[in-house]
Protein backbone atom coordinates (compact mmCIF):
# COMPACT_ATOMS: atom_id res chain seq x y z
CA UNK A 1 0.00 0.00 0.00
CA UNK A 2 1.50 3.23 -0.99
CA UNK A 3 2.27 6.61 1.56
CA UNK A 4 -0.50 8.22 -0.49
CA UNK A 5 -3.15 6.02 0.46
CA UNK A 6 -2.30 5.48 3.91
CA UNK A 7 -2.69 9.10 4.29
CA UNK A 8 -6.21 8.70 3.00
CA UNK A 9 -7.17 6.15 5.23
CA UNK A 10 -5.91 7.65 8.13
CA UNK A 11 -8.19 11.06 7.44
CA UNK A 12 -11.25 9.56 7.36
CA UNK A 13 -10.32 7.49 10.70
CA UNK A 14 -9.42 10.67 12.51
CA UNK A 15 -12.46 12.46 11.03
CA UNK A 16 -14.64 9.72 11.69
CA UNK A 17 -13.35 9.46 15.35
CA UNK A 18 -13.76 13.23 16.19
CA UNK A 19 -16.93 13.10 14.78
CA UNK A 20 -17.46 9.86 17.13
CA UNK A 21 -16.38 11.81 20.27
CA UNK A 22 -18.20 15.36 19.10
CA UNK A 23 -21.42 13.60 18.90
CA UNK A 24 -20.54 12.06 22.26
CA UNK A 25 -19.50 14.91 24.11
CA UNK A 26 -22.93 16.18 23.12
CA UNK A 27 -25.22 13.20 24.19
CA UNK A 28 -23.44 13.35 27.85
CA UNK A 29 -24.35 17.24 28.11
CA UNK A 30 -20.65 18.02 28.06
CA UNK A 31 -21.39 21.65 26.86
CA UNK A 32 -20.12 25.06 28.10
CA UNK A 33 -22.04 26.49 30.76
CA UNK A 34 -24.19 29.34 30.02
CA UNK A 35 -21.58 32.40 30.77
CA UNK A 36 -24.50 34.08 33.53
CA UNK A 37 -24.67 30.31 35.06
CA UNK A 38 -22.87 29.93 38.83
CA UNK A 39 -20.25 27.17 39.33
CA UNK A 40 -23.20 25.90 42.42
CA UNK A 41 -25.51 26.04 40.02
CA UNK A 42 -23.40 23.85 37.42
CA UNK A 43 -22.49 21.49 40.09
CA UNK A 44 -26.02 21.30 41.03
CA UNK A 45 -27.10 20.38 37.52
CA UNK A 46 -24.32 17.71 37.24
CA UNK A 47 -25.29 16.27 40.26
CA UNK A 48 -28.79 15.88 39.48
CA UNK A 49 -28.52 14.39 35.53
CA UNK A 50 -25.38 12.51 36.17
CA UNK A 51 -24.31 11.09 39.31
CA UNK A 52 -25.04 7.32 39.60
CA UNK A 53 -25.28 7.39 43.33
CA UNK A 54 -28.41 7.68 45.67
CA UNK A 55 -28.23 11.69 46.60
CA UNK A 56 -30.31 13.91 48.84
CA UNK A 57 -30.48 17.31 47.24
CA UNK A 58 -31.53 18.63 50.33
CA UNK A 59 -28.42 17.37 52.03
CA UNK A 60 -26.89 18.92 48.80
CA UNK A 61 -27.89 22.40 49.38
CA UNK A 62 -27.60 22.49 52.97
CA UNK A 63 -24.15 21.19 52.84
CA UNK A 64 -23.46 23.83 50.05
CA UNK A 65 -24.77 26.46 51.95
CA UNK A 66 -22.84 25.48 55.21
CA UNK A 67 -19.48 25.60 53.39
CA UNK A 68 -20.45 28.90 51.62
CA UNK A 69 -20.36 30.72 55.73
CA UNK A 70 -17.79 28.69 57.30
CA UNK A 71 -15.73 29.94 54.10
CA UNK A 72 -16.35 33.54 56.04
CA UNK A 73 -14.06 32.50 58.80
CA UNK A 74 -16.37 33.35 61.07
CA UNK A 75 -17.16 31.45 63.62
CA UNK A 76 -20.54 33.84 64.62
CA UNK A 77 -22.22 33.10 61.13
CA UNK A 78 -24.01 29.91 61.07
CA UNK A 79 -26.41 28.16 58.56
CA UNK A 80 -29.49 27.30 59.71
CA UNK A 81 -31.10 24.24 58.03
CA UNK A 82 -35.16 24.64 57.29
CA UNK A 83 -35.53 21.62 59.59
CA UNK A 84 -34.13 23.40 62.18
CA UNK A 85 -35.48 26.99 62.03
CA UNK A 86 -38.56 26.38 64.19
CA UNK A 87 -36.56 25.35 67.19
CA UNK A 88 -34.11 28.18 66.38
CA UNK A 89 -37.43 30.60 67.15
CA UNK A 90 -38.53 29.06 69.88
CA UNK A 91 -35.18 29.18 71.58
CA UNK A 92 -35.03 32.74 70.73
CA UNK A 93 -38.61 33.69 71.87
CA UNK A 94 -37.68 30.88 75.78
CA UNK A 95 -40.80 28.33 74.25
CA UNK A 96 -40.88 25.85 72.78
CA UNK A 97 -42.81 22.08 72.77
CA UNK A 98 -41.47 19.37 74.26
CA UNK A 99 -41.04 17.54 77.09
CA UNK A 100 -38.64 19.56 79.65
CA UNK A 101 -35.06 17.77 79.58
CA UNK A 102 -31.50 18.98 78.47
CA UNK A 103 -29.59 15.76 77.46
CA UNK A 104 -26.37 14.78 76.38
CA UNK A 105 -25.47 11.82 74.05
CA UNK A 106 -23.22 9.24 76.00
CA UNK A 107 -19.94 8.64 75.37
CA UNK A 108 -20.28 4.89 74.60
CA UNK A 109 -23.40 5.79 72.58
CA UNK A 110 -25.77 3.83 75.04
CA UNK A 111 -28.50 6.35 75.97
CA UNK A 112 -28.91 10.22 76.69
CA UNK A 113 -27.69 11.52 80.00
CA UNK A 114 -30.32 13.62 81.64
CA UNK A 115 -28.29 16.75 82.58
CA UNK A 116 -31.43 19.31 83.96
CA UNK A 117 -35.34 18.90 84.23
CA UNK A 118 -37.14 21.95 83.56
CA UNK A 119 -38.77 23.14 87.01
CA UNK A 120 -42.55 22.68 86.38
CA UNK A 121 -42.35 21.27 83.16
CA UNK A 122 -43.65 17.50 81.82
CA UNK A 123 -40.58 15.74 83.12
CA UNK A 124 -40.48 16.74 86.31
CA UNK A 125 -44.09 16.62 86.85
CA UNK A 126 -43.94 12.49 86.27
CA UNK A 127 -40.48 12.40 88.18
CA UNK A 128 -38.18 12.34 85.64
CA UNK A 129 -34.46 13.91 87.17
CA UNK A 130 -31.28 15.02 86.57
CA UNK A 131 -28.61 12.14 86.13
CA UNK A 132 -30.78 9.36 84.32
CA UNK A 133 -30.43 7.83 81.64
CA UNK A 134 -32.89 7.53 78.12
CA UNK A 135 -32.24 4.35 77.00
CA UNK A 136 -35.79 3.66 75.25
CA UNK A 137 -37.47 5.73 73.45
CA UNK A 138 -41.70 4.47 72.99
CA UNK A 139 -40.25 0.87 73.08
CA UNK A 140 -37.17 1.53 70.55
CA UNK A 141 -33.92 0.82 71.91
CA UNK A 142 -31.38 3.88 71.11
CA UNK A 143 -28.25 2.32 71.62
CA UNK A 144 -25.87 3.26 68.98
CA UNK A 145 -28.15 5.47 67.42
CA UNK A 146 -27.50 9.42 66.14
CA UNK A 147 -28.38 12.39 68.97
CA UNK A 148 -30.88 13.93 65.93
CA UNK A 149 -32.55 10.40 65.59
CA UNK A 150 -33.29 10.30 68.95
CA UNK A 151 -34.71 13.46 69.60
CA UNK A 152 -36.72 12.89 66.30
CA UNK A 153 -38.38 10.23 68.55
CA UNK A 154 -38.73 12.04 71.82
CA UNK A 155 -40.82 15.35 69.85
CA UNK A 156 -44.14 15.96 68.71
CA UNK A 157 -46.55 18.00 68.84
CA UNK A 158 -48.36 19.19 71.85
CA UNK A 159 -50.43 17.08 73.77
CA UNK A 160 -49.16 13.93 72.66
CA UNK A 161 -47.58 11.05 74.87
CA UNK A 162 -44.12 9.91 74.96
CA UNK A 163 -42.89 7.03 77.07
CA UNK A 164 -38.92 7.02 78.27
CA UNK A 165 -37.32 4.01 79.27
CA UNK A 166 -34.77 5.18 81.92
CA UNK A 167 -31.88 3.46 84.00
CA UNK A 168 -31.53 4.52 87.37
CA UNK A 169 -29.03 3.05 90.28
CA UNK A 170 -28.91 0.28 87.72
CA UNK A 171 -32.11 -0.68 87.50
CA UNK A 172 -35.18 0.31 84.69
CA UNK A 173 -38.52 1.92 84.81
CA UNK A 174 -40.80 3.76 82.40
CA UNK A 175 -42.16 7.16 82.48
CA UNK A 176 -45.12 8.63 79.90
CA UNK A 177 -44.59 12.27 79.47
CA UNK A 178 -46.78 14.45 77.84
CA UNK A 179 -45.80 17.22 75.07
CA UNK A 180 -46.70 20.62 76.02
CA UNK A 181 -45.52 24.25 75.14
CA UNK A 182 -42.52 24.65 78.08
CA UNK A 183 -41.54 28.29 78.90
CA UNK A 184 -38.15 28.73 79.69
CA UNK A 185 -37.37 30.50 82.97
CA UNK A 186 -34.92 33.46 82.07
CA UNK A 187 -33.99 34.64 85.23
CA UNK A 188 -33.99 33.14 88.76
CA UNK A 189 -33.52 34.30 92.26
CA UNK A 190 -32.43 33.13 95.11
CA UNK A 191 -31.31 34.35 98.63
CA UNK A 192 -27.82 33.37 99.66
CA UNK A 193 -26.87 33.80 103.75
CA UNK A 194 -25.81 37.49 104.63
CA UNK A 195 -28.65 38.91 102.84
CA UNK A 196 -27.11 38.19 99.09
CA UNK A 197 -29.17 38.13 96.55
CA UNK A 198 -28.31 35.48 93.85
CA UNK A 199 -30.09 36.39 89.86
CA UNK A 200 -28.95 33.67 87.37
CA UNK A 201 -29.57 35.50 83.91
CA UNK A 202 -30.02 32.34 81.56
CA UNK A 203 -30.01 34.63 78.39
CA UNK A 204 -31.15 37.55 76.90
CA UNK A 205 -33.54 36.58 74.83
CA UNK A 206 -37.61 37.05 74.89
CA UNK A 207 -38.58 38.40 78.57
CA UNK A 208 -35.06 38.73 80.10
CA UNK A 209 -35.61 42.23 81.38
CA UNK A 210 -38.68 41.91 82.55
CA UNK A 211 -38.23 38.74 84.20
CA UNK A 212 -34.24 39.73 85.87
CA UNK A 213 -35.93 42.85 86.64
CA UNK A 214 -38.86 41.05 88.98
CA UNK A 215 -36.15 39.14 90.37
CA UNK A 216 -34.24 41.58 91.73
CA UNK A 217 -36.91 43.79 93.38
CA UNK A 218 -38.19 40.52 94.89
CA UNK A 219 -35.16 40.05 96.05
CA UNK A 220 -34.82 43.45 97.47
CA UNK A 221 -38.26 42.92 98.97
CA UNK A 222 -36.99 39.93 100.70
CA UNK A 223 -34.41 42.06 102.70
CA UNK A 224 -31.30 41.58 100.16
CA UNK A 225 -28.54 43.92 101.05
CA UNK A 226 -26.32 42.80 97.86
CA UNK A 227 -26.97 41.36 94.74
CA UNK A 228 -24.74 38.88 92.66
CA UNK A 229 -25.60 38.55 88.96
CA UNK A 230 -24.77 35.20 87.43
CA UNK A 231 -24.01 35.24 83.45
CA UNK A 232 -21.88 32.29 83.00
CA UNK A 233 -23.19 29.93 80.60
CA UNK A 234 -25.30 32.48 78.99
CA UNK A 235 -24.94 32.32 75.41
CA UNK A 236 -26.07 36.50 74.82
CA UNK A 237 -29.31 37.38 73.08
CA UNK A 238 -31.44 40.47 72.12
CA UNK A 239 -29.29 43.72 72.44
CA UNK A 240 -32.92 45.58 73.66
CA UNK A 241 -33.11 43.16 76.43
CA UNK A 242 -29.55 44.11 77.55
CA UNK A 243 -30.86 47.63 77.15
CA UNK A 244 -33.86 47.29 79.36
CA UNK A 245 -31.65 45.31 82.31
CA UNK A 246 -28.89 47.75 82.18
CA UNK A 247 -30.78 50.68 82.28
CA UNK A 248 -32.61 49.55 85.73
CA UNK A 249 -29.31 49.25 87.47
CA UNK A 250 -26.80 51.95 86.24
CA UNK A 251 -27.01 56.09 86.44
CA UNK A 252 -27.54 58.05 83.78
CA UNK A 253 -25.04 57.57 80.54
CA UNK A 254 -24.24 55.80 78.03
CA UNK A 255 -25.14 51.51 78.25
CA UNK A 256 -24.05 50.14 74.57
CA UNK A 257 -22.97 51.01 71.07
CA UNK A 258 -23.35 49.34 67.92
CA UNK A 259 -21.42 49.80 64.55
CA UNK A 260 -23.27 48.47 61.33
CA UNK A 261 -21.51 47.17 58.61
CA UNK A 262 -22.42 50.31 56.51
CA UNK A 263 -20.74 52.54 59.30
CA UNK A 264 -24.11 53.32 61.35
CA UNK A 265 -23.67 53.76 65.08
CA UNK A 266 -26.35 53.78 67.20
CA UNK A 267 -26.05 54.50 71.01
CA UNK A 268 -28.53 53.49 73.77
CA UNK A 269 -28.54 55.76 76.69
CA UNK A 270 -29.35 55.15 80.75
CA UNK A 271 -31.67 57.32 82.77
CA UNK A 272 -30.72 58.53 86.54
CA UNK A 273 -32.69 56.09 87.54
CA UNK A 274 -30.47 52.74 89.25
CA UNK A 275 -29.75 50.54 91.83
CA UNK A 276 -27.24 51.75 94.88
CA UNK A 277 -25.82 48.90 95.89
CA UNK A 278 -22.97 46.61 96.34
CA UNK A 279 -22.99 44.02 93.26
CA UNK A 280 -21.21 41.40 91.49
CA UNK A 281 -21.55 39.78 88.31
CA UNK A 282 -19.89 35.69 87.95
CA UNK A 283 -18.53 35.35 84.21
CA UNK A 284 -16.69 32.25 82.21
CA UNK A 285 -15.63 31.07 78.63
CA UNK A 286 -18.97 29.89 78.03
CA UNK A 287 -20.16 33.99 78.73
CA UNK A 288 -21.18 35.33 75.15
CA UNK A 289 -22.30 38.25 73.47
CA UNK A 290 -24.91 40.30 75.77
CA UNK A 291 -23.52 38.81 78.81
CA UNK A 292 -20.28 39.92 78.20
CA UNK A 293 -21.41 43.45 77.97
CA UNK A 294 -23.59 43.56 80.69
CA UNK A 295 -20.53 42.32 83.09
CA UNK A 296 -18.42 44.78 81.30
CA UNK A 297 -20.75 47.54 81.25
CA UNK A 298 -21.22 46.90 85.34
CA UNK A 299 -17.55 47.23 85.68
CA UNK A 300 -17.06 50.31 83.36
CA UNK A 301 -19.71 52.28 85.93
CA UNK A 302 -17.95 50.92 89.14
CA UNK A 303 -21.58 49.53 89.70
CA UNK A 304 -19.86 45.69 90.05
CA UNK A 305 -17.17 43.55 90.86
CA UNK A 306 -16.77 40.97 88.25
CA UNK A 307 -15.60 37.29 88.94
CA UNK A 308 -14.55 34.27 87.16
CA UNK A 309 -13.59 33.79 84.12
CA UNK A 310 -12.79 34.85 80.87
CA UNK A 311 -15.44 35.31 78.59
CA UNK A 312 -15.97 34.17 74.62
CA UNK A 313 -14.73 37.33 73.22
CA UNK A 314 -18.12 37.67 70.95
CA UNK A 315 -18.19 41.48 69.66
CA UNK A 316 -20.22 41.30 66.57
CA UNK A 317 -24.15 40.73 66.25
CA UNK A 318 -25.63 39.31 63.64
CA UNK A 319 -28.94 39.38 61.39
CA UNK A 320 -30.50 36.64 60.43
CA UNK A 321 -31.96 36.11 56.92
CA UNK A 322 -35.06 33.43 56.06
CA UNK A 323 -34.29 31.71 52.80
CA UNK A 324 -36.88 30.60 50.24
CA UNK A 325 -36.73 27.35 51.10
CA UNK A 326 -37.13 27.83 55.03
CA UNK A 327 -33.79 27.70 56.10
CA UNK A 328 -31.87 30.68 57.45
CA UNK A 329 -28.58 32.18 57.82
CA UNK A 330 -27.07 34.71 60.61
CA UNK A 331 -24.97 36.93 59.24
CA UNK A 332 -22.34 39.07 61.41
CA UNK A 333 -23.36 42.62 60.24
CA UNK A 334 -21.73 44.95 62.95
CA UNK A 335 -19.81 45.24 66.01
CA UNK A 336 -20.59 46.19 70.36
CA UNK A 337 -19.06 48.17 71.91
CA UNK A 338 -19.01 48.95 75.98
CA UNK A 339 -20.49 52.54 77.31
CA UNK A 340 -16.35 53.47 77.05
CA UNK A 341 -16.13 52.84 73.40
CA UNK A 342 -13.89 49.35 74.33
CA UNK A 343 -14.80 46.16 71.72
CA UNK A 344 -14.47 42.95 73.57
CA UNK A 345 -14.36 40.94 69.52
CA UNK A 346 -11.75 38.25 70.08
CA UNK A 347 -9.96 39.08 72.97
CA UNK A 348 -13.30 38.85 75.67
CA UNK A 349 -13.31 40.36 79.33
CA UNK A 350 -10.70 39.41 82.05
CA UNK A 351 -12.80 39.02 85.06
CA UNK A 352 -11.44 41.65 88.66
CA UNK A 353 -10.99 38.74 90.37
CA UNK A 354 -10.05 34.87 88.30
CA UNK A 355 -11.35 31.95 90.02
CA UNK A 356 -10.58 28.85 87.40
CA UNK A 357 -12.73 25.63 88.11
CA UNK A 358 -11.99 21.86 87.10
CA UNK A 359 -13.68 20.50 84.28
CA UNK A 360 -15.85 18.62 86.59
CA UNK A 361 -16.57 21.71 88.64
CA UNK A 362 -17.39 23.54 85.30
CA UNK A 363 -20.01 20.41 84.31
CA UNK A 364 -21.83 20.36 87.35
CA UNK A 365 -22.00 24.55 87.64
CA UNK A 366 -23.72 24.01 83.60
CA UNK A 367 -26.12 21.44 85.02
CA UNK A 368 -26.89 23.11 87.98
CA UNK A 369 -26.34 20.70 89.69
CA UNK A 370 -23.84 22.52 92.18
CA UNK A 371 -25.57 24.29 95.56
CA UNK A 372 -24.49 28.02 95.37
CA UNK A 373 -22.68 27.87 98.37
CA UNK A 374 -20.31 24.86 97.82
CA UNK A 375 -19.23 27.02 93.97
CA UNK A 376 -16.48 28.60 94.15
CA UNK A 377 -17.14 30.99 91.80
CA UNK A 378 -19.80 32.10 93.68
CA UNK A 379 -18.08 32.09 97.32
CA UNK A 380 -15.34 34.19 95.85
CA UNK A 381 -18.11 36.71 94.21
CA UNK A 382 -19.27 36.53 98.26
CA UNK A 383 -16.03 37.73 99.37
CA UNK A 384 -15.67 40.02 97.16
CA UNK A 385 -18.46 41.98 98.40
CA UNK A 386 -17.32 42.12 102.10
Amino acid sequence: MNKERWIKILSYVTVAVLSATVTMLALIGFVKPQANQSKLDTLSALITNYFIGEKDQTAIQDAAANAMIESLGDRWSYYIPAASYQAYLEQMKNAYVGIGITVNLRSDGTGLDIRQVTEGGPSEEVGVLAGDVVVGVDGTRIAGMALDDIKTLIQGPSGTTVKLTLLRDGAELEKEVTRREIKTPVAKAQMLDGKIGLVTIVNFNTNCAKETIAAVEKLIADGAEKLIFDVRNNPGGYATELVDVLDRLLPEGKLFTTVDYAGRENTDMSDATCLEMPMAVLINGNSYSAAEFFAAAMREYDAAVVVGEKTSGKGYFQNTFRLPDGSAVALSVGKYFTPKGNSLAGVGLTPDVLVPVDEKTAQDIYAGLMEPMEDPQILAAIEALQ
